[in-house]
């Protein structure tokens, strides 16, 4: 839908043509029990849109999922991290649906996973599969629900691709008649925003923060007077609700009117991957990092490319005449439940406080930008800035310290890909230059980045401007036995394994020289469960071998009879 068909069609066609599609084939429940979900398609995370929908599994793992329609599998990866345990299948609508956080597969299923974990010599696999290999047939029990990956609780992650362009499509559709929804968006919060040296907004050219009033029939509205002039953008901090639960959604669908005319319409039915991180630019990055609060912005950056967004002036108004501004937010979910909020702006001349440029360099957005002082040197590549930027440098010297503390910018900017920076060693006496690293400086806290050694400079790759520096990694990673005394009775040996900067990158299991299976969680526990196929009753020796990033290295050894 184009922007000139949603003028035409008028605001109340616009939420009624984006319910819920009732014609979508629909899909069998991937549980035998009802459907509630603890997360929804779009979902605002870090640095990403959520691709699918969460089912709730009763609090608890182990729940038998089902395949939802025909098909086969085709891809199983097995990682800590992102989706754990992750099931892919390809079905001949031309769809692929995607199981994540599972327990444990299926036996076939499991069966050729540890095959090809063996054949690898490796825990974390990403395997792809032909048509003819794994076949399975709709409400085939495939694996058990769990919390594997980066879960934060028993769940299903559930998604729908197009399986030729891999975009994610909203799987409510396939599910409406087994949701019930009568719930509206609620509306937390309102921005003002002055676009820099081109608005004001009551005298100031800071962004105006509005908490709307809620009568106790939900009616939402605002209070306090807002005078502007220039350019404006909005911005809105809201979330979205489901009967019988207590969790909070994001929101599908954002319409914004000035004067009954629409000037910004986003409806996050679908994506693409390459487009998630562009999240960064459709919310407000600065709130996020400051204070993990998500406002969604209602203007468009000239870098932000997200496709499900439609406006005009990209969204900006432009306040120039002498009289009251009527805006109005419209706030839908998948199901068509609507919230309304009513916006006046009074048009009042002001001065516009100019861009302070004193000390800056100006990075524009749609090229190439590079930066250098003493000690450092940055290259931001064309298509990873979403706005021009004053970029402001300073620096922290430290004659002790192995680099200067390279301050880059004084507000948090995120950077669509990576961009390149280099850091000078001031003292470069490491004989293994593997084991210097950079570090991002957040909070007191150091985060590795990592990087190569090149002439006494260190470069790395980051995905936001910030404070850095360089630091050493020299002490090799550190495992713990976990239940030692118990290893043989459970039939399992259970380790800690942990690093004190640039974090375990590798590990190795071996009994008796040969590669034996250890299972890792997302806490970096693993896990050993003695294998009757492989293993045979005697005597063995255990052998683990620990790798950081920057290739310290630790070895235990442990003899067992069994």
């Amino acid at each position: 839908m184009n922007i000139r068909s949603i003028y035409l069609a008028g605001l109340f066609a616009i939420i009624g043509s984006h319910i819920i599609n009732t014609n979508a084939q629909q899909l069998r429940n991937p549980f035998d029990f009802s459907i509630l979900l603890s997360g929804n398609f779009g979902e605002l995370r870090s640095n990403h849109f959520h691709s699918g929908i969460d089912f709730k599994t009763q609090g608890v793992e182990g729940k038998p999922v089902h395949t939802v329609q025909e098909g086969y599998v085709s891809r199983i990866s097995v990682s800590p991290w992102g989706y754990g345990n992750g099931l892919y299948i390809t079905h001949p609508d031309g769809t692929t649906t995607v199981y994540g956080h599972l327990q444990k597969f299926s036996k076939k299923i499991a069966n050729y996973v540890k095959e090809q974990q063996y054949a690898q010599e490796s825990f974390n696999v990403n395997l792809f599969l032909t048509p003819d290999l794994l076949p399975v047939e709709k409400n085939e029990v495939v694996a058990l629900s769990g919390n594997t990956g980066s879960s934060g609780g028993p769940h299903l992650h559930f998604e729908v691709r197009d399986t030729e362009t891999e975009e994610v499509m909203d799987p409510l559709d396939y599910f409406s008649d087994r949701i019930t929804d009568t719930r509206p968006p609620k509306i937390q919060g309102i921005q003002i925003v002055p676009i820099e040296g081109k608005g004001v907004v009551n005298g100031k050219s800071r962004k105006l923060e509005i908490k709307p009033v809620t009568a106790k029939n939900g009616k939402q509205t605002i209070t306090g007077k807002i005078e502007a002039w220039g350019e404006i953008g909005l911005a809105v901090k809201a979330y979205d609700y489901m009967d019988n639960t207590t969790n909070i959604y994001g929101v599908r669908e954002i319409t914004l009117t000035a004067d009954s005319q629409v000037i910004f319409h986003s409806n996050l039915d679908k994506f693409a991957f390459d487009e998630t991180r562009y999240l960064n630019t459709f919310t407000d990055y600065e709130e996020w990092k400051d204070h993990r609060s998500f406002y969604m912005r209602s203007f468009i950056e000239p870098g932000n490319r997200l496709r499900f967004l439609e406006s005009v002036n990209r969204g900006i108004l432009r306040i120039d005449e002498p009289r009251t501004y009527h805006l109005t937010y419209t706030l839908a979910d998948a199901f068509g439940n609507a919230t309304r909020l009513s916006i006046w702006i009074e048009g009042k001349k002001q001065e516009i406080p100019q861009i302070d440029t004193t000390h800056t360099e100006l990075f524009h957005w749609g090229s190439e930008n590079r930066f250098g002082a003493k000690g450092i040197r940055l290259v931001i590549p064309k298509g990873n800035l979403y706005n021009d930027l004053y970029f402001r440098y300073s620096v922290k010297e430290d004659s002790t310290a192995l680099s200067a503390t390279h301050i880059l910018h004084d507000k948090p900017i995120p950077l669509h890909e990576t961009a390149q920076l280099s850091l000078f060693l001031q003292s470069d006496t490491l004989e293994n230059k593997q084991q210097y690293g950079v570090v991002r400086l957040q909070s007191g806290r150091a985060s590795w980045m990592g990087g190569t050694y090149r002439n006494g400079w260190i470069d790395a790759n980051i995905k936001e401007l910030g404070s850095y520096k360089i630091q050493q990694d020299t002490k090799a990673p550190v495992i713990t036995p976990i239940n030692q005394q118990t290893w043989i009775s459970k039939q399992n040996f259970i380790f800690r394994l942990s690093d004190n900067l640039s974090g375990v990158q590798t590990y190795r299991g071996e009994i008796d020289g040969q590669f034996a299976l250890f299972e890792m969680n997302n806490k970096s526990v693993i896990t050993y469960r003695f294998d009757k196929e492989r293993l045979q009753r005697g005597k063995h020796e255990l052998k683990l071998i620990v790798t950081d990033a920057c290739g310290n290295e630790s070895i235990y050894t442990h003899p067992f009879t069994w």
